[in-house]
């Protein structure tokens, strides 16, 4: 396992997430455009609102408007529809010194065959990471492989039915083949978090997998999200049980992504909201868990996933204070294709470790990502003011 280690040598640039010049120096003038454009759209709440049902209702009855989305939203924030689409956007991040994490975004769907379809493409994922450097981390998303449903029995406790038993063991025959082709390709996965109301189970199913493949390094991650006010403690006691049982705690800190879904439940179903009271509370406790992770570097595989620059400072500052290499194995920083560009490439440039999320997968079947990217945006119309003053900086920089 990677302890802390002093830096062999400083931090090969100074860190400031103002300089557009290596924030979009991966960027032509036509992306730049492209994004300026896309953004000051995302920032008119009404458009974002009504964009959905209305580009949902035109695919249905066969409207030709799937090309204007691959040539806007969805090149922007995707990778492409196959993973050999992904090839440029791979290299165009990995020329910034930006890793890639492959992220199959096909979602929504409740078919044993797609489930096992999904589990091979995940694999697949895994097989063009092998040996290279610029995909260190791959993922996948547990409904993705698993019926939402027969995971929702699961956390309620409730008795399943003989189908069912069997369902959910070939569901967890799913994960098994998945972690256990990272493991033996030595490609970590991370395992998405979901709704509150299946997490559960997922948690047990993460553990499980980290104490079958973290003895050596940590190959399986799963997903703390902040938000969630009972998430810092989760950490604490499952590296407690890590450190018990000699494996490497894999962690993906976030805020959070189902915030207004939660509120919404919790209220219906008169019970108790897992959700944090306010921001600031959330601030606190995704500062307070990446400082936790730091100072146990050793036995925890941190991945920061998150647009706030106050974290992504700290993260930076304690890897200074502390003296842990900014190479290290067990720390990365984390954020989305076409987002937040002034932290991933300013942070890989002053020597840190960094990966983009790429997504990718079929048009219409990436859709319900592409539309919550832009809907989450409108919810921090501060993160988009920022990321549009970015955009317009560098573009008067180079006059165009």
């Amino acid at each position: 396992m990677p302890n802390k280690e002093k830096n062999a040598d400083p931090v090969k640039g100074t860190l400031s997430f103002d300089n557009t010049e290596i924030a979009f120096r991966h960027s032509s003038n036509t992306d730049l455009k492209r994004a300026y454009w896309l953004f000051r759209i995302i920032n008119i709440n009404f458009l974002v609102k009504i964009g959905p049902p209305i580009t949902n209702f035109s695919m249905r009855i066969g409207l030709p408007i799937g090309g204007l989305i691959k040539a806007t939203i969805f090149k922007h924030f995707c990778g492409g529809e196959a993973i050999s689409e992904c090839d440029s956007t791979i290299n165009n991040l990995n020329k910034g010194n930006v890793g890639t994490i492959l992220d199959y975004s096909v979602e929504g769907e409740e078919e044993e065959d797609v489930f096992d379809y999904t589990r091979d493409e995940i694999k697949r994922t895994i097989e063009r990471a092998k040996g290279d450097k610029a995909i260190p981390i791959t993922v996948f998303k547990p409904t993705g492989v698993i019926r939402f449903g027969l995971l929702e029995k699961l956390d309620a406790k409730t008795e399943l039915t003989p189908a069912e038993e069997d369902e959910w063991l070939v569901a967890q025959a799913r994960v098994l083949a998945i972690c256990s082709k990272a493991y033996d390709n030595g490609v970590p996965v991370m395992i998405d978090a979901e709704e509150t109301w299946i997490q559960d189970t997922i948690d047990k199913l993460a553990i499980n997998m980290m104490r079958r493949f973290n003895k050596e390094r940590a190959i399986v991650y799963n997903t703390y999200q902040l938000y969630r006010h009972d998430k810092l403690q989760s950490l604490k006691d499952d590296h407690a049980i890590a450190v018990a049982e000699g494996f490497t705690l894999g962690a993906k800190l976030v805020r959070g992504a189902y915030m207004e879904k939660e509120r919404k439940r919790a209220a219906e179903l008169g019970y108790n909201c897992l959700i944090q009271p306010d921001k600031e509370s959330t601030d606190r406790d995704y500062n307070a868990a990446v400082k936790f992770c730091i100072d146990n570097v050793s036995t925890i595989a941190l991945l920061a996933g998150t647009h706030n620059e106050q974290s992504c400072q700290l993260l930076a500052d304690l890897l200074v204070a502390e003296k842990v290499d900014p190479n290290n194995p067990n720390v990365y920083f984390s954020q989305l294709l076409g987002m937040s560009d002034n932290l991933s490439f300013n942070l890989a440039d002053a020597g840190y470790n960094v990966v983009k999320y790429v997504p990718y997968g079929p048009v219409k079947a990436v859709l319900p990502y592409l539309f919550r990217r832009a809907q989450e945006n409108t919810a921090i119309a501060g993160q988009m003011s920022r990321e549009l003053s970015l955009i317009i900086k560098e573009m008067k920089r180079r006059r165009v």
